[in-house]
């Protein structure tokens, strides 16, 4: 009766483990991820309890901020997104009105406008929420650089955003 007990035991505990949704957890590899930095090097523009998670996702910032896009609704509300596949969401499907669009600069992590950003699109790096990866830069010989050592193509936010249309409603 005691093996059957311990066996039992046993069994149940390796059933937890296996079914434990490692989802919920950090990741033991997040340093490995290209888009993860540390909190504190996160600009979070965002005011109140979630301020570290995507308003349209959920999914936590810092951990997908070489990604990052902020902007504002008209009214003033300061808003922030993993990807500008949840810029497209919100402003396409949402129809939320945004203002001051700004991404993440992969080198310097400052936020900066899209509007002067040279996003490089497809290299080799994970995307966020597509499979096509999206990085900004500052200045177009970063990107240009990155694009040599990660593949890709230079482009502006209206071309990156368009591209980012096509990979969320296809």
């Amino acid at each position: 009766m005691k093996k059957f007990t311990l066996l039992a035991t046993l069994l149940s505990a390796l059933l937890f483990v296996g079914c434990t949704d490692s989802s919920t957890a950090t990741p033991k590899s997040s340093k490995a991820r290209f888009q993860t930095v540390s909190a504190a090097q996160a600009t979070l523009v965002q005011k109140g309890e979630n301020r570290d998670s995507c308003v349209i996702c959920g999914m936590h910032l810092p951990t997908f901020y070489k990604t990052s896009h902020a902007a504002e609704t008209k009214a003033g509300t300061k808003r922030q997104y993993c990807s500008i596949h949840c810029v497209v969401h919100d402003n396409e499907i949402n129809k939320t009105d945004l203002v001051n669009l700004k991404v993440v600069d992969t080198n310097s992590l400052k936020l900066i406008s899209v509007y002067k950003a040279f996003y490089v699109v497809g290299s080799s790096k994970a995307g966020t929420m597509s499979k096509t990866s999206k990085y900004a830069f500052s200045k177009k010989s970063e990107a240009e650089d990155f694009a040599k050592e990660f593949g890709g193509k230079v482009m502006n936010f209206n071309d990156t955003y368009t591209v980012s249309m096509k990979d969320s409603y296809r």
